[in-house]
């Protein structure tokens, strides 16, 4: 691909060529892959690329589109690439630091509006932890769905944190999300003084590591994925602890990994501390969310 080719490299042209050499290449998703790049460099949305498809790019254009190519060549995640991910209809900032946000966690969000309308007396200023917070877009989302809530972010990362920061005063709700640092807990008294508590912990069973895509296992954190032998280690440490921080009729809501969703009700149970818990499913009909309310 040469700027001083002949014909010009048009819009067109060159997401054609892009798609096709991506597809060569294995890397999945080419299509949408060489739009999203492109619109990138032009600083445009993936709906002008098709408004102006004859516009000729220029050497400088040319340029940005082919080191974002050979970025994503070598299986870098699209959103690490842009810098930028969509959760919720809202954009987000992420980096290598923090997990992309997927589509199934936003079945936690829906979980909390669902158990937030089943008591619409409620007090509108609720309490909010978020552990394991990441780039922070469950605690961003929440604090904009509840204007009035107080939300707490936990991580031991501070890169994470650095990028949760960002996120919430992108969104500009920086006043009512505190940003905490430590390990699950650890930094929290044991005291009832949440409404709802969240939590997107790691799942992915160590054995299964290994056997992610490249794009997954290569680049995003692990800390953020491995669960350990099972993929329930860090919800071994959470569920014992954590509802001593819930009030009587707070919500807890948990996502977790396939298959571990009947373990998990049965970590619930044998706490003694929640309703009998409720599972519920992904797009996929995987038991993806588990919610239980403090008794």
């Amino acid at each position: 691909m040469s700027a001083g080719q002949s014909p010009a490299w048009t819009i067109l042209r060159v997401l054609r060529w892009a798609q096709n050499y991506l597809q060569q290449k294995g890397i999945s998703e080419p299509r949408a892959g060489a739009s999203v790049l492109l619109a990138h460099c032009l600083q445009c949305t993936r709906l002008d690329l098709y408004l102006r498809y004859d516009k000729p790019l220029t050497a400088a254009e040319l340029d940005c589109y082919k080191r974002l190519l050979r970025r994503r060549l070598a299986q870098e995640p699209i959103p690490y690439i842009t810098g930028h991910q969509e959760f919720w209809s809202l954009d987000f900032l992420v980096s290598p630091a923090v997990l992309i946000p997927r589509p199934e966690t936003e079945l936690i969000i829906e979980a909390v509006l669902k158990y937030a309308a089943d008591f619409p007396d409620a007090p509108a200023n609720r309490r909010i932890l978020d552990v394991g917070t990441g780039s922070g877009v469950l605690a961003v989302v929440l604090a904009k769905e509840f204007p009035q809530a107080q939300v707490v972010a936990l991580d031991q990362s501070a890169a994470a944190l650095a990028v949760a920061r960002e996120n919430s005063r992108r969104h500009e709700v920086q006043d009512r999300v505190a940003l905490v640092q430590g390990d699950l807990l650890a930094p929290l008294a044991p005291e009832p003084f949440f409404d709802i508590i969240v939590s997107n912990p790691p799942y992915v069973p160590t054995h299964e590591w290994e056997q992610l895509p490249l794009e997954i296992r290569d680049h995003e954190p692990r800390l953020a994925l491995d669960g350990g032998p099972d993929g329930l280690e860090v919800i071994r440490l959470l569920v014992p602890e954590v509802h001593h921080l819930l009030r009587p009729g707070g919500l807890l809501a948990l996502e977790v990994g396939q298959g571990q969703a009947e373990m998990v009700a049965q970590l619930l149970a044998q706490t003694r501390a929640y309703a009998p818990a409720k599972i519920i499913p992904d797009y996929q009909h995987i038991g993806r969310v588990v919610t239980a309310v403090r008794r």
